[in-house]
């Protein structure tokens, strides 16, 4: 059984370690424990983590954020993987840092690069994995939160974070969405 795991981001120096970025994070890490790299191809950087039985394409976007959806929509349909088969880890303003929230489908909240997801596929009926960085920012200074590097302390809390991210697609791989909603929804 085959997955697309589409971890959004910015490509470039100057987006590396930005709080946008943290699918990109999630995914290093996830190819990182095996020891596989990613290679670039087209319309992004693309590997293949197996699992108990499971093959997870690993996507990074080269598109930029806001243009996600086209490479999206490639690699669905030349890995012919099924989108209830697809989840997006991506970064959230609206959860604490660490917290997870896995949904089956829902709304862009905003996301710009959901929001050109939907826009390409034609629906919102896709799973996505919420990575929260917080909202430690005041009037109108969000987009410099969002594309600011980490703080010193939000640097140290990185890596549990990317870790129980990756536990949770391993787990959207191996038991489905309902359960794994279940263990990793949590407070």
């Amino acid at each position: 059984m085959s997955f697309l795991i589409v971890g959004l981001g910015n490509i470039g120096i100057e987006y590396a370690d930005t709080r946008h970025n943290i699918g990109f994070n999630v995914l290093d890490v996830l190819a990182g424990a095996s020891n596989i790299s990613f290679e670039s191809k087209r319309l992004g950087s693309v590997a293949e983590y197996r699992y108990k039985g499971r093959s997870f394409i690993l996507l990074k976007p080269s598109t930029y954020m806001n243009l996600s959806g086209r490479a999206v929509n490639y690699w669905l349909q030349a890995e012919k993987i099924p989108v209830e088969n697809m989840l997006v880890v991506v970064d959230d303003l609206a959860l604490p840092l660490g917290t997870l929230r896995m949904r089956k489908q829902g709304s862009d909240g905003g996301h710009n690069g959901l929001k050109d997801i939907a826009a390409t596929l034609g629906h919102a009926n896709y799973a996505r994995l919420r990575v929260g960085i917080g909202d430690n920012f005041g009037n109108g200074g969000q987009i410099d939160y969002v594309l600011g590097k980490w703080s010193e302390r939000e640097r140290l809390e990185l890596p549990a974070v990317c870790d129980k991210a990756a536990d949770a697609i391993r787990s959207f791989g191996l038991v489905g969405i309902e359960r794994t909603m279940n263990i990793f929804n949590t407070k």
